[in-house]
């Protein structure tokens, strides 16, 4: 009966202990979540496809009006199909609560846009690439969840600016077939996700997945075999990311 007294005191003891030191030690993380205002660094895979709207009669052959000649076969289909890209950036994080943050995150995106088109009597696909270079401004409002261990997931939502940097290619000297597919140079998006908080003993780590739609249409409208038939393009962007805290 005594040696379970001893026993028990010296578990009380020990948990009494371990509570303690629980209180002294500083979460992992390097303290990103204990300050209001903490900053960071990203790296992300960005894949990129353009939602077609096409015209009534897009399947009509392009007629070229100066030289009274049709340019085109008529059309089967107009596609697109996902590129992938990268893009580098930064975090700024303001805390709310302990459930809450506001965040942005500017990036620098390299990535392409394709459109593909198949043509009657014509075996080879054309396509037409679209390469840019955006700055992204994403806003975002943060909802974690409770941390269990060094874990932690959260949902996000909110809207990105983009940018597009460069200098336009001039096409007027061009032939129609020879040319591209013109986006507007900036435009706003829409943007939810989904990530996880990993906590290290001196940083956090969290993976992250995003899905973003743009609200407007991408489309310069031009008289051009790649362009008339093709009413509305919205930009659909899938973007992986590790963000460094």
């Amino acid at each position: 009966m005594i040696k379970t007294r001893y026993i028990i005191i010296m578990l009380l003891m020990a948990c009494g202990n371990f509570a303690w030191a629980q209180q002294l030690v500083p979460a992992w993380g390097g303290g990103a979540d204990q300050e209001d205002l903490s900053f960071g660094f990203s790296f992300s895979y960005v894949g990129s496809t353009f939602k077609i709207v096409k015209k009534p009669d897009w399947r009509d052959p392009f007629f070229d009006t100066e030289d009274n000649v049709y340019v085109t076969d008529s059309l089967n289909t107009i596609s697109s199909k996902t590129l992938p890209g990268f893009a580098v950036g930064f975090i700024t994080r303001y805390r709310i609560t302990d459930h809450l943050e506001v965040r942005t995150t500017p990036a620098l995106v390299f990535a392409d846009r394709s459109l593909t088109y198949t043509y009657q009597n014509t075996d080879e696909p054309t396509e037409k690439q679209v390469q840019t270079t955006t700055v992204d401004v994403p806003f975002t409002m943060k909802l974690k969840s409770d941390r269990l261990g060094n874990l932690r997931a959260y949902l996000l939502g909110g809207v990105k600016l983009s940018a597009a940097i460069g200098r336009k290619k001039e096409e007027e000297n061009l032939a129609l077939t020879e040319r591209t597919v013109k986006n507007v140079r900036s435009y706003a998006s829409y943007e939810v996700g989904f990530g996880f908080d990993i906590y290290f003993e001196y940083f956090k780590l969290s993976p992250e997945v995003t899905l973003s739609n743009s609200f407007g249409n991408m489309l310069v409208p031009e008289n051009q075999p790649y362009s008339s038939p093709i009413s509305k393009l919205y930009l659909r962007t899938l973007m992986f990311s590790l963000r460094f805290e």
